[in-house]
């Protein structure tokens, strides 16, 4: 007789909106009974009446605990339990790696393509993401593990589904902080699950030296893909000066590199518009990836090759339509936020927003702006600031955006030119013509947005922003100029 399966066993695990309810409640105790005073893992163990391994487990949600003791902790803090404190989960065993990783993925329940198995170990072990939002500042990409990652359905589907077609290219185009690297680390994990080879090249970390000689950059370039897949590069084996920098790239990718592998590699090249301040390696590279892509509807060793080009602007370089990688395989372009988006990641830090208002009122100034929106979030879920605070401090100086308005405004002033054309951005009223170049440039740090032909400042921040220190920066040159002539 079969015996049965007895390691599955359902559980809870307190939610991000159960964690925020019983942290306040606990600092109220803390505040009126203690002085102030945090209380010790001991003394909450005392005062609930469960062990300190048990409150562990619960506050990392490292594993599930039984309902009955949720609503212990739940009941000698003055609270009861709902249904939005707690989630069932199973308790996993090892062998259940793959579904606990694909979970944490955000991806949907059921698997909408084909995965196959992943060795066990191979990934590290997923941290604790309940406690996240409350003790890490927003910078950077969201973490696989987080719960704060917000979905922009259908982008992921649409991308994970274009990577397993042979030769396949996708272009992943938006300003900075609009939250292309989390994407793309998702990308790279669902890659990894169907046991596909991965490489990210971050085009800002390559050498000045490699931009400024066509060969070297080739060259650095088959180095690079080599060592990462693990290969001796025996670069001055396989390349040929007689016939260039770019033929001898493709022969060693093609009958070198991609011969050897048998499974596909998915390469991601992120960053990419900086080699569009270096046109003639652009006006080389560019139309060598586009060959690529065309060379993989007959080849099968091209096929294996699965791109990801991710930029920041649209190109401004000079390029030949027909000889452009910008104009093929699939587009995606990331948008802000939307209401609904906002209000689903303030729910998701333990705000209670019933309504429009206060995703309305902060998305006045910041509009959709995803990085914005989480470090505002973050000053309010974990930081003890209401909204009308954050929003009076930040238009009279800047608040809690100070030090991202500071860089942008360092940057500005750092390119006369560039501060020059931001000004007629911020104070003009109507359509503007500006240099091609200058605002490629403002694009590609996401400081303006479009408006139909017109370009206007990025959000309300900005533009009141920006605005100030512009008249404050006239006010001292006029200043220095009347000092001048007495």
């Amino acid at each position: 007789m079969k015996q049965a399966k007895t390691t599955r066993k359902r559980g809870v695990l307190l939610t991000s909106v159960g964690l925020k309810r019983l942290q306040r409640a606990i600092r109220a105790v803390e505040i009126k009974q203690n002085n102030g005073a945090r209380f010790s893992l001991d003394e909450l163990s005392d005062r609930i009446k469960v062990s300190t391994k048990t409150l562990n487990r619960l506050w990392y949600s490292s594993t599930t605990v039984d309902r009955r003791t949720l609503t212990l902790c739940f009941k000698a803090f003055g609270l009861e339990l709902c249904e939005q404190d707690y989630s069932m989960e199973p308790e996993l065993e090892e062998n259940e790696t793959t579904e606990a990783f694909y979970s944490s993925l955000d991806l949907d329940d059921k698997p909408i393509y084909p995965l196959t198995s992943i060795v066990k170990g191979s990934f590290i072990k997923l941290q604790p993401q309940n406690l996240e939002f409350s003790c890490s500042y927003p910078d950077g990409p969201v973490p696989l593990n987080s719960c704060l990652y917000i979905k922009r359905s259908p982008i992921e589907e649409l991308v994970y589904q274009e990577i397993t077609q042979p030769g396949s290219v996708v272009r992943i185009h938006a300003p900075r902080e609009m939250g292309k690297s989390s994407l793309v680390l998702r990308v790279l994990a669902f890659a990894h699950r169907q046991e596909y080879y991965t490489i990210k090249l971050d085009c800002h970390q390559i050498d000045a030296f490699c931009l400024s000689n066509l060969d070297q950059f080739f060259r650095s370039f088959c180095w690079r893909l080599a060592t990462e897949l693990g290969i001796d590069p025996q670069l001055d084996t396989h390349w040929d000066e007689e016939i260039g920098s770019k033929l001898s790239c493709s022969f060693y990718l093609k009958n070198y590199l991609l011969k050897q592998i048998q499974r596909p590699i998915v390469l991601v090249l992120e960053r990419i518009d900086r080699l569009f301040e270096y046109p003639k390696i652009a006006q080389e590279f560019f139309p060598l990836l586009r060959s690529w892509h065309e060379e993989a509807h007959q080849d099968s060793n091209w096929q294996k090759l699965r791109l990801v080009i991710v930029y920041s602007t649209e190109v401004h370089v000079s390029l030949d339509i027909n000889r452009s990688p910008f104009n093929i395989g699939l587009p995606l372009r990331l948008s802000e936020f939307s209401y609904e988006q906002v209000e689903e990641l303030a729910r998701r830090h333990g705000l209670e927003w019933n309504s429009r208002k206060e995703a309305s009122q902060l998305m006045s100034l910041v509009g959709g702006h995803p990085a914005l929106i989480r470090i505002a979030l973050y000053y309010l879920a974990c930081q003890g600031m209401t909204l009308e605070q954050l929003l009076q401090e930040a238009i009279a100086n800047g608040g809690i955006y100070r030090q991202h308005l500071w860089r942008y405004w360092t940057q500005l002033q750092e390119n006369l030119s560039l501060l020059e054309a931001y000004t007629q951005v911020v104070t003009a009223n109507q359509s503007i013509y500006l240099d091609p170049i200058e605002v490629y440039k403002l694009d590609s740090l996401g400081l303006i947005a479009y408006e139909g032909d017109r370009i206007k400042p990025r959000c309300e921040l900005y533009r009141v922003y920006f605005a100030k220190q512009l008249s404050r920066r006239q006010d001292a040159k006029r200043r220095r100029k009347e000092e001048k002539a007495f």
